[in-house]
């Protein structure tokens, strides 16, 4: 049998290893604002406007598997639990910044395209 060291290999490059990590409507904006600072679940679901609870719970505990977010639960009552970077977090979301800035950038030009798309109705 003849088998190559890539054949083993769960990815087929770098960005698709990237996507398994941040794919999703929502995971890219926990991150953006994760990237100011520790915050408290409320607070997160408030910044991440139009996210549910269930689906904000269940990007949360992905990251947090992939390493990216660490929750802490401080045993408090009432209970306190916020969420934050992990350094390999800190580098994705710093590795976001570009992108953020491409999206600031052409924002304008992103929704006169969309309004155009619904527009003829292609929404």
């Amino acid at each position: 049998m003849n088998t190559k060291p890539e054949d083993n290999f769960p990815f087929i490059c770098g960005l698709d290893a990237a996507l398994r990590v941040i794919g999703g409507k929502w995971k890219p904006l926990v991150l953006y604002f994760l990237r100011k600072g520790p915050m408290r679940y409320g607070e997160l679901q408030r910044s991440v406007r139009g996210v549910s609870d269930k689906v904000l719970i269940q990007q949360l505990k992905e990251l947090e598997a992939h390493g990216i977010v660490l929750r802490t639960d401080h045993r408090e009552i009432p209970p306190r639990v916020d969420y934050t970077l992990t350094p390999l977090g800190c580098s994705l979301a710093d590795a976001l910044t570009s992108l953020c800035g491409w999206g600031e950038k052409h924002s304008a030009t992103i929704a006169a395209a969309l309004a155009g798309r619904e527009k003829e109705g292609v929404g």
